[in-house]
């Protein structure tokens, strides 16, 4: 029986993998980072490599959805408020770095004979950096929420937005165009607000209780399909009506980053991000094109030369400026001075209209590729010279931040006990993250005024994305033991530096705490029933001290029994639970050692 064809794409998905697997390793084994890896895979096997793939641009289409997902990611990290006192990074510095940077670099391009309109669109082009390549490295090295790592993103956010007047620069250069009429300016900029406004409306009022509604079901495979949506139906609507995918994904991060679901949409969509994220890298890496790069070989390293040099000069100054220390300024400096994704997008616009030849843009698309490439090795050079200082007895200036020392504690479970932990805890002003699975209780605590989150404690991406990993101490607020013990073990292997603080429901759970090594349990009726007690031995009239020794010698027989059924089992050291408590006078008690408790 003759062997079926196999499904389409098959092929060159195993050739994809194969390459990935080989390559990504390699590159970080060199120090170079996972982003390397992906380009050399892609150039090896494309059309200019080894030929396995006639062209990147199919496999380009489908791996752009990983930069959608990735600022969609981006945004739940963010919230509202925290955007707002970024303002002047973005708006500001952002601005700055675009413009100041275009100019000069268009500026370089007419001096070596570039007609007006192509210097200004390379120009321009080439100052914009590679939003997924940046944040890549950031997030490789857990810097994103330094000081640095949040004014790199506030110039790269501003850099997705400036895309939008650089495509209509494009269109207003092409040879022939002619002025809109004032009407149809009009008519787009409408559209355009409408499109945000619809994504700022949804995502503010519809989204949270659809997932409220979907999490009440608890079939995690319709939340993710929820996810996928919301993330690339914003970025749709925003592609429909020119703007860029990538902004109307973040858009709609950012409006969820609020909601109680926002780490689980986190930790739901980043395998699908991470996965397209790498075969973006890999279809760029197909279109550098090995032969106009031999051609043109000492023109584009010189123009990698130039644009790194530029933009990373213009970087560091601004950066300074506007009040970063001298290594943040450096590390924006080595993080940003690449060529960026969009410049694909805007030098085959430029073809498209006319503005300058195929021949050009496969060279300034060369350029793009290597300055992707060299970024990591200017990254790695400059972690030698800061290594090389500290050595020296030159420390580099360490700026902490707010972020980076948040979560301090992560509550898991948020009934009446993990509330009241939560309310202990924010009594001294610490700083808490909290997750429970079930939305009723969400529900409840917001109107309370206590922000919860959605969330399985049996999945180890969840506790990450939560911030298990940053926080110092891991309270286990929730009833169900088998839950418990699961998460305790996912804590223990991925998190191990975190205390683990767990609510016994009874003496046999307790024991099994005790048994799994965490550092603290407690059972949940045990402190009520000793303040019962006390309350009860008051109203008959017992002597405020004779109650203090009583519980003393209680809270002793129940340490010495548990010892002995952690030792022999459950029913050991009963004869512990009979005894009458000896007065500090020493005088013989009414009823024998070992009799019953009155």
């Amino acid at each position: 029986m003759a062997a079926e064809s196999a499904p389409p794409f098959f092929s060159e998905s195993i050739i994809l993998l194969a390459a990935s697997v080989v390559a990504v390793p390699l590159s970080k084994r060199l120090g170079l980072g996972s982003v390397v890896g992906y380009l050399a895979a892609g150039a090896a096997i494309g059309p200019f490599g080894f030929g396995f793939f006639g062209s990147g641009e199919s496999v380009l289409d489908v791996a752009e959805l990983g930069v959608v997902l990735l600022l969609f990611v981006i945004g739940l990290e963010l919230d509202p408020k925290k955007l707002w006192r970024m303002r002047r990074d973005i708006f500001g510095l952002g601005t700055a770095q675009v413009v100041l940077t275009g100019l000069v670099l268009s500026g370089i391009a007419l001096l070596i004979g570039t007609p007006r309109d192509a210097a200004l669109v390379a120009g321009f082009g080439l100052a914009l950096s590679s939003t997924a390549f940046a944040l890549q490295i950031l997030q490789e090295r857990g810097q994103f929420s330094s000081a640095y790592g949040q004014r790199a993103f506030g110039i790269l956010l501003l850099q997705d937005i400036a895309i939008v007047p650089l495509l209509a620069m494009v269109a207003i250069l092409a040879p022939g165009s002619g002025a809109s009429t004032s009407g149809e300016v009009f008519t787009e900029v409408v559209t355009i607000l409408g499109a945000v406004a619809g994504v700022v409306l949804a995502g503010r009022y519809l989204a949270s209780p659809l997932f409220l509604f979907l999490a009440a079901s608890r079939a995690r495979e319709v939340m993710l399909a929820a996810a996928l949506l919301v993330a690339l139906g914003s970025a749709g609507v925003m592609h429909a009506v020119g703007l860029s995918m990538a902004l109307g994904a973040f858009l709609a991060g950012v409006l969820l980053a609020e909601s109680s679901f926002r780490h689980t949409l986190e930790a739901d969509i980043e395998p699908f991000r991470s996965l397209l994220m790498g075969l973006f890298f890999v279809a760029v890496g197909m279109t550098l094109n090995f032969q106009v790069l031999a051609e043109n070989i000492w023109f584009v390293l010189g123009g990698v030369v130039v644009v790194m040099l530029v933009k990373g000069i213009f970087l560091w100054g601004l950066a300074r400026i506007t009040g970063s220390p001298i290594t943040d300024a450096f590390r924006i400096a080595v993080t940003l001075p690449q060529g960026g994704e969009f410049a694909f997008v805007l030098f085959t616009a430029a073809v498209s209209f006319q503005i300058f030849d195929f021949q050009t843009a496969n060279v300034l698309n060369a350029v793009v590729i290597l300055t992707m490439i060299m970024t990591p090795v200017a990254c790695l050079t400059l972690d030698l010279v800061a290594e090389r200082l500290k050595e020296k007895g030159v420390e580099n200036p360490v700026v902490e931040s707010f972020e980076e020392a948040a979560p301090t504690v992560l509550v898991i479970g948020f009934g009446r006990f993990g509330m009241m932990v939560a309310q202990i805890l924010t009594s001294e002003g610490l700083e808490i993250t909290a997750i429970d699975n079930r939305p009723d209780r969400i529900a409840d605590a917001r109107k309370l005024g206590y922000r919860v989150y959605y969330g399985d404690a049996t999945r180890s991406d969840v506790l990450a994305a939560a911030g298990a990993g940053k926080a110092a101490l891991i309270a286990m607020c929730i009833e169900n033991d088998q839950v418990m013990g699961k998460s305790i073990d996912l804590i223990r292997h991925g998190f191990p530096d975190a205390r683990l603080f767990c609510r016994a429901t009874d003496r046999a759970h307790a024991m099994e705490l005790t048994r799994q090594g965490v550092d603290f349990q407690i059972r949940e009726t045990f402190e009520s029933s000793i303040a019962f007690g006390r309350a009860a031995l008051e109203a008959l009239g017992t002597p405020a001290d004779r109650i203090q020794e009583i519980e003393e010698d209680v809270r002793r027989r129940d340490r010495e029994r548990l010892e002995l059924q952690l030792k022999q089992g459950i029913h050991a050291g009963s004869d512990r639970l009979h005894a009458v408590t000896p007065r500090q006078s020493h005088k013989a008690p009414n009823n024998p050692a070992g009799g019953p408790d009155t």
